[in-house]
């Protein structure tokens, strides 16, 4: 860990503590230690800068989730000291909505949701991240429609974003793997774009296969999966996708899986997010899976549907080429 402070053994003890540091013990200031002061974090919603913005969100994230902790689930590393280390962390943070803020008043309402974070580490440092939440499970469970949330953001003066595609390169290449499980899993999801179609799953995932989607949705089983890529195909149908991000690490008996993806289109089908409008969309995902000896055997695919209503309720879009990059108002988060 050459450049880290001694106190770190890998890139995975780094995260994981100044994630403890920084929410369970609040040490919210120590951000400004451990994010770099031009750090570039990219959400669906857009774009921020610097450390003072992951500072800011992070207060409002908690004025609204006061309790919030976030436990990790699994921490992917890649990268060295020269190119910069690369983390992909898979948070489930269990909280009150006891505030007022973007979620509307305060529900009182017990909360969990899931969050990954891909940051680049250099020299003690966050110099890059994508960051994606499940925004539609949080109004879900405070009681808001995701398109009536979005609906409302967007009243609010807050920016449709679209996965921010016009950011420079961070100072690090991201890893393409060429693991044969990280290489089969990016080509199953390539494939449900193709003439394949989601039953290219057959040959990626184990039968029993059990993912967590969008919304706080669970599926169970290939089918349950592939009719997500369904009815995310249907709606997007010229949609390209680009494999942004793959790595593979062991673990014992399987193998963990990171993957971050971008998809580029427009609504041009009905169905999950309503009547094609015809608007363009960028969408930033995420996902995480475990690999075992029959295929992919556990699945965590996040996307922001908050983000994906926002660019459809825009009518500001209509003549838009594509959507652009902007900043983003809604809630940061660190590691």
């Amino acid at each position: 860990m050459t450049g880290f402070d001694p106190e770190f053994r890998d890139l995975d003890h780094y995260i994981r503590a100044i994630t403890e540091r920084i929410w369970t013990d609040g040490r919210i200031a120590d951000i400004a230690r451990y994010y770099a002061a031009d750090c570039v974090v990219e959400t669906p919603g857009g774009v921020t800068r610097g450390a003072d913005a992951v500072i800011a969100g992070t207060r409002a994230t908690l004025a609204m989730f006061p309790d919030r902790r976030l436990l990790a689930e699994e921490v992917i590393v890649s990268g060295d000291a020269a190119r910069g280390f690369h983390s992909s962390h898979r948070i489930l943070s269990p909280m009150t909505h006891a505030g007022a803020g973007a979620f509307g008043a305060p529900s009182g309402r017990p909360v969990h949701v899931r969050t990954i974070a891909d940051c680049v580490c250099r020299d003690n440092r966050i110099v890059h991240e994508w960051l994606v939440r499940d925004q539609a499970a949080i109004a879900h469970q405070v009681g808001c429609a995701p398109r009536a949330l979005a609906q409302a953001w967007l009243d609010a003066g807050i920016a449709p974003g679209g996965a921010a595609a016009t950011v420079a390169p961070p100072p690090y290449r991201n890893a393409i793997c060429a693991d044969p499980a990280a290489q089969d899993y990016a080509a199953a999801l390539r494939a449900t774009w193709d003439d394949a179609g989601p039953r290219a799953l057959d040959a990626s995932h184990a039968r029993t296969v059990i993912a967590a989607l969008p919304g706080g949705a669970m599926a169970v089983g290939r089918a349950a999966v592939a009719g997500y890529w369904d009815g995310m195909r249907a709606a997007f149908p010229d949609a390209r996708l680009t494999v942004e991000h793959l790595v593979a690490a062991p673990r014992p008996g399987r193998t963990a899986l990171a993957l971050r993806w971008r998809l580029a289109g427009r609504h041009g089908g009905s169905g999950r997010f309503g009547a094609a409008s015809g608007r363009p969309v960028r969408i930033l995902g995420i996902a995480h899976a475990e690999a075992g000896a029959g295929g992919i055997e556990r699945e965590w695919i996040l996307v922001d549907e908050i983000a994906i209503w926002m660019q459809l309720l825009d009518p500001a879009r209509d003549a838009a080429t594509g959507p652009e990059s902007s900043i983003s108002t809604t809630m940061e988060e660190t590691p």
